[in-house]
């Protein structure tokens, strides 16, 4: 089994590190390695063979024997979400990870019941999703961010995906031709205000489209809208 970790600094080969003590847990109790065991460590940089060199139930200390992958060219398509509940917010930072989004921005709007993220807690999942799907750079979580300001923030270059479930119209192709960024809107329960539609709306490189006919829960939107975008894209 191929196990990976990520490690946030820079690695170099033939150096040897100490893991931290989640890693040492994770290997020495949950994996239940062994000194000569290999392991892959990842992150913005490429991902490292190595090999553990020292163990104990405290302490495991690994040396980085190789680079195996390279970074490729990085997906730019971001998420704006309007917070939801745990469960669900936690979902949608899983599953939009292993999709591959770039970002995942934490949106607070007029029927947006939660106001707050457990950032520690969101972290973790979308770290641990990206080892899961053996990508290499986990997401940037933004701090939460009221609409209005989030519309004012948003470069103009960046095509605004908006999840509408007032549009009539199917997301095509050609929405997404010459686009260097993308950024999905996906709104709260009970959907956004008329006067927060009017505003999405009014702002330029905007794109109202339809998901389904049916009205979805936030995650299942997240997954589908990236879905489908990433097989317009052939991602």
């Amino acid at each position: 089994m191929n196990i990976r970790l990520y490690h946030p600094n820079s690695i170099v080969e033939n150096t040897t590190v100490l893991l931290t003590k989640e890693h040492t847990h994770y290997v020495v109790n949950v994996m239940r390695l062994k000194r000569g065991s290999e392991i892959n460590f990842f992150n913005k940089e490429g991902e490292w063979k190595s090999e553990i060199i020292f163990l104990d139930k405290n302490r495991v200390e690994v040396k980085f024997l190789e680079k195996i992958k390279k970074v490729s060219t990085l997906s730019k398509i971001e998420l704006a979400i309007c917070l939801v509940k745990k469960n669900p917010m936690e979902m949608i930072l899983q599953k939009t990870t292993e999709l591959g989004v770039s970002g995942i921005i934490p949106v607070v709007s007029e029927r947006t019941e939660v106001k707050e993220l457990n950032y520690d807690r969101a972290k973790k999942i979308t770290i641990e999703a990206t080892e899961q799907s053996n990508q290499l750079v986990p997401p940037e979580i933004s701090k939460v961010i009221k609409l209005k300001d989030f519309l004012i923030n948003l470069d103009g270059s960046t095509k605004l995906l908006f999840a509408d479930i007032n549009s009539k119209d199917n997301l095509k192709t050609e929405d997404l031709k010459d686009s260097e960024s993308l950024c999905i809107l996906i709104g709260p329960e009970g959907d956004f205000s008329p006067k927060e539609r009017e505003l999405i709306l009014s702002r330029k490189n905007t794109i109202s489209f339809s998901l389904s006919k049916n009205i979805l829960k936030a995650e299942t939107a997240s997954i589908s809208a990236l879905t489908l975008i990433n097989y317009f894209l052939k991602l």
